[in-house]
């Protein structure tokens, strides 16, 4: 009977997480990567426009970055995103790096805390305005 007893202890302290580490240091999360840009060139002064960024790996939630700053971004499939170009951020000849951001997810909290992911950038690639 003490046997089983101290294995029904031994089960219930490490079903409710005791004897496992207290906290994990958060996880990386999935890096995107862009391999297409279109279109990639625009002319300084045009209107608006419609950039689509294909690739792979973006998430639900992953954003378009026009020169570091994020875009309202829309998620067209797990490969595809597309971010609508204001006329004001072509208005000068420039050469712009475009990357996709798969942001972090908080860890749930708990009161021995938990991982969550980090955020993660792709691979830069370069869109020219002359």
């Amino acid at each position: 009977m003490k046997t089983i007893s101290v294995l029904l202890l031994a089960i219930v302290c490490l079903g409710c997480g005791y004897g496992s580490p207290k906290a994990m240091a958060p996880q990386p999360g999935v890096m995107p990567a862009v391999s297409q840009l279109v279109p990639n060139t625009a002319n300084s002064g045009d209107p608006q426009f419609m950039l689509t960024v294909n690739g792979s790996n973006f998430s639900t939630t992953a954003v378009i970055n026009w020169n570091g700053t994020k875009q309202t971004t829309t998620r067209m499939t797990g490969n595809q995103l597309t971010a609508t170009i204001p006329a004001s951020a072509i208005a000068s000849p420039a050469t712009i790096p475009v990357t996709v951001t798969n942001p972090g997810t908080p860890g749930s909290g708990g009161i021995y805390g938990s991982g969550g992911t980090s955020s993660e950038t792709s691979n830069a690639m370069n869109f020219t305005v002359n």
